[in-house]
Parts: structure tokens; C-alpha cells; sequence
């Protein structure tokens, strides 16, 4: 079975931790990674991908030093080994036209704010992880557990 990976992108090391707890429900099937910042995360990649492994979601912040959430995310959008991977930003100081960038540019799937709630975050994760698998052509039924049903049952039918 491939090992499927999560990446949360965060500077700020307890806000890690809590998306990590949040989505500690999904690490019987997938692996949870952390990086601190843009380059840490692209280093993550490159390591993932040279293992031959999968990474379906990267979840990051917007406001980091250096690079933005934005910038990460459209540099994960033009590397083409990453095509299926979804992208999410997961950010309290996003402007206006952060946003508007992160939807052009970082080509994110999803958008929620800090703080936010375990729940909804763990949902929207779970709904990003089905489209991944689905569109990665990765064989669904070991991931039955951790899939959103809704989903997987309208990409089947």
C-alpha cells in the first residue's frame, strides 16, 4: 500500500500542533508531516516524492517569513510531479487580495479560517484526501475508514 502524506505548513510550532492533533483521526492510513516554513516544506517534498510516496494535501498559513502561504502553494501547483495534490490555506491574516491570490495563483482548493474548528477541519481534510485519491487513481477501498463518503460516492457514480 502506498503511504500517503498530509503536510501542514506553519512557523508558528503550537498552531502545528494543533492541526496535527486535529487530524490525528486520519494517521492509522496516512502520515502526518510538519514544516515551519516554504523552504522546509519544499525539501519535505522533494523527499516524499524521491521515496516514491504520495502527498496529498498540503495545508499551509499565510503570513510566514520569507514566502506566503500563496507563494508556496503556486509553487506546489507548477511542479507537475504534484498535480494531484490538493491545496488548502489555513490562515487568520489573510488580506483580500491574499485571498484572491491564493485562489488564482495558489490554485487552493479549500480556504478556512483561524481559529477554526476541529471538526470542520478534519471534514474538509477528509473531503480534499477522497478528491486526491480519486483523481491519483489510488485504489479507495483501504481508505474506506478515513474517506468522505459524500465524495467518494458522487466521483464513483
Amino acid at each position: 500500500m502506498e503511504t500517503i502524506n498530509i503536510i501542514c505548513v506553519d512557523d508558528q510550532p503550537e498552531v502545528l500542533d494543533s492541526v496535527l492533533r486535529d487530524l490525528r483521526p486520519l494517521t492509522p492510513l496516512v502520515r502526518l508531516e510538519d514544516a515551519s516554513g516554504t523552504a522546509d516544506c519544499m525539501r519535505l517534498l522533494d523527499q516524499i516524492d524521491s521515496e516514491g510516496n504520495h502527498v496529498a494535501v498540503v495545508i499551509s498559513d499565510q503570513v510566514m517569513p520569507g514566502e506566503t502561504g500563496t507563494d508556496l502553494l503556486a509553487k506546489i501547483a507548477n511542479d507537475r510531479r504534484f498535480r494531484h495534490t490538493k491545496k488548502m490555506l489555513l490562515t487568520g491574516q489573510a488580506t483580500h487580495a491574499d485571498t484572491i491570490n491564493a485562489i488564482n495563483e495558489g490554485q487552493v482548493d479549500n480556504y478556512v479560517d483561524k481559529p477554526w474548528e476541529p471538526e470542520k477541519l478534519l471534514s474538509v481534510v477528509k473531503r480534499l484526501l477522497t478528491l486526491y485519491i480519486m483523481e491519483a487513481g489510488i485504489e479507495y477501498q483501504p481508505y474506506m475508514s478515513i474517506l468522505d463518503q459524500k465524495t467518494l460516492l458522487s466521483k464513483l457514480h
